[in-house]
């Protein structure tokens, strides 16, 4: 147990100097990067999401093309209602998260931000869509996650948010994995055709 819980330690370590790396970087090389290293960590990271039959396999995760629409520099706006919500995560306990504000997608949809309760907290912004068991994951995906790394920054205190970076929960992978999905308020009505699409398994 204790190693297992070094590996983690070292994939969330391995995770956060990625984005490191992308921050310093133009928008669509910084994607290069990410897709690429992905695929490195999956492939070859003993915390890897994947079943351990399926690694020696695996070709690579499928993204759609870079479009550059989908990076957005937007402020944090205040919550409409602010709450706290616990999701249960089973043997890994309770998940709360706070709602501190939303982002404005476009002019008819936002999306809630979360703070993730806890020592250290992080932020936390899952998001649905409409090519949700079409071409991407039926749970949704997500966008920032603080505890891991996840963060692609802030200009002038407004968010960098890019759906080319979207990305599958742990859960997609391997049915061992519990993952906190996107809330009501956070399901887009419209297709967002950017970042991770869904995973298809190693054929046995």
């Amino acid at each position: 147990m204790r190693n297992n819980r070094v590996q983690l330690a070292d994939w969330r370590r391995q995770v956060a100097e990625m984005y490191s790396t992308i921050r310093q970087l133009d928008p669509e090389p910084g994607w290069h990067v990410f897709k690429r290293q992905r695929d490195v960590l999956f492939r070859t990271h003993p915390q890897s999401p994947l079943p351990k039959p399926d690694r020696h396999q695996f070709g690579g995760l499928e993204y759609f093309p870079y479009d550059p629409q989908w990076r957005l520099i937007v402020p944090l706006e205040p919550p409409s209602s602010p709450s706290t919500t616990d999701i249960d995560l089973g043997s890994d306990g309770n998940f709360r998260l706070t709602e501190i504000g939303q982002v404005v997608i476009r002019s008819d949809a936002s999306l809630s931000l979360f703070w993730v309760e806890g020592y250290g907290g992080g932020l936390f912004l899952p998001f649905a869509d409409a090519t949700n068991n079409v071409t991407t994951y039926g749970g949704g995906r997500y966008l920032l996650d603080g505890i891991k790394g996840v963060d692609l920054g802030a200009q002038k205190e407004h968010l960098i948010l890019d759906f080319n970076f979207a990305y599958n929960p742990s859960c997609v992978y391997d049915e061992r994995w519990v993952c906190p999905l996107a809330p009501e308020q956070n399901r887009l009505p419209f297709s967002v055709n950017a970042g991770e699409q869904a995973y298809l398994p190693v054929p046995t």
